[in-house]
């Protein structure tokens, strides 16, 4: 359910920041694309190898909405393009199985249009999931419902005869549960894909509105307090999911219309990590945990915001200067969306982990004073 509601609130931010336009002016060209791909499952953690023993094939269908400049935004970033996405993956393993995947992407194009890159976000269904007795060799996925990001860069050659066009390049998926249940070793597939394009509205494309002048902008220091919760477990598996709770104070300052640079502390309330100490006291004596280690942690981080009109891709990179216990590294990292419904109140949906390996999905409010 939670990752349901990821989905839904992704999608909510697309559309929410996607509608924030005159419906009755603007055109809305549409183009599809079609990719069959062909790749290898990354060794980016050895207790996976057992289950690369095949080449993962499968497709990855499209529906873009392109831009052309009706919102300054869309200017900003050289007419970009926002849709969905449907990939299946046969991942050529008995215990991994098949899995079905729906993204919000977002096109940013460059070399005059002939190449882009491609970052979509979403939720996979996994076919063979981790199963104590019957599929118990996959830990890779812990639960059914995965979160999914899937990233890719074409050449992409439009309208070559009568709005189709063809496009190659290569594309990484990668699954993981975000440590909602354990086991959640999950895997990329690194893959190269070929396909078609189409455009709908080839014959009637409105013509690219000009950038014109760049402006200069700035905004003072604002200071921000935020409340972010979920639900993890650790790395063993059968302990339980637990509640998490972190109290975030930063202050940001925004330089331009795309970036705010932002800098604070975090404080860290995560009950599984209470209840994985008690464990490792008790049945794991020669580590040297007692039992009586706190459980709570504090941070320093200093992190980017990069802006789309409302709606900002948030990224943090953090350092606990409060440790007690030893647990993965010092460093740890926040990725994800945030969305601003006034000047003062925002909403993010954001991913905490320790480099590669996540910890949590965070819900969050904002308030910037």
């Amino acid at each position: 359910m939670r990752y349901t509601f990821f989905a839904l609130l992704f999608f909510i931010f697309f559309r929410l920041h996607a509608q924030e336009i005159n419906d009755a002016e603007e055109k809305k060209p549409v183009s599809f694309d079609a990719s069959f791909f062909y790749g290898s499952i990354l060794e980016h953690n050895p207790d996976i190898n057992h289950l690369i023993t095949g080449h993962p094939t499968g497709f990855i269908l499209s529906y873009n909405r392109r831009t052309y400049g009706f919102n300054e935004w869309e200017r900003r970033y050289n007419y970009p393009d926002w849709g969905f996405s449907m990939a299946y993956q046969d991942l050529h393993n008995e215990y991994l199985g098949e899995n079905l995947s729906f993204y919000g992407h977002f096109n940013f194009y460059f070399l005059n249009r002939n190449a882009y890159f491609r970052i979509g976000q979403g939720v996979a269904i996994a076919g063979k999931p981790y199963d104590p007795e019957t599929n118990y060799i996959n830990n890779a996925y812990g639960t059914k419902l995965l979160s999914s990001t899937y990233i890719a860069l074409q050449y992409n050659k439009q309208n070559l005869y009568k709005g189709f066009g063809l496009n190659a390049g290569f594309t990484i998926i990668h699954y993981s549960n975000a440590n909602l249940r354990a086991p959640n070793n999950s895997t990329n597939t690194f893959a190269f894909n070929v396909g078609a394009n189409y455009n709908l509205d080839y014959e009637e494309f409105p013509d690219y509105i000009p950038e014109g002048e760049r402006t200069k902008y700035a905004e003072p220091v604002h200071f921000n307090l935020a409340l972010r919760g979920g639900a993890n477990e650790s790395d063993i598996v059968g302990q339980g999911q637990f509640p998490f709770f972190v109290v975030s104070a930063f202050a940001d300052k925004r330089i331009n219309h795309k970036s705010t640079l932002v800098a604070g502390t975090d404080v860290f309330f995560a009950y599984f990590f209470k209840e994985l100490i008690k464990l490792q006291a008790a049945s794991f004596p020669e580590t040297g945990v007692t039992g009586d280690e706190d459980w709570k942690r504090v941070g320093l981080f200093v992190g980017h915001e990069l802006r789309f009109n409302k709606i900002a891709f948030v990224s943090h990179l953090g350092y606990y200067i409060y440790y007690p216990y030893e647990f993965e590294n010092r460093l740890y990292n926040r990725l994800g969306l945030k969305r601003y419904f006034t000047e003062d109140i925002s909403a993010a949906v954001t991913v905490k982990a320790h480099g590669a390996k996540a910890e949590g999905v965070e819900f969050s409010l904002g308030y910037r004073f």
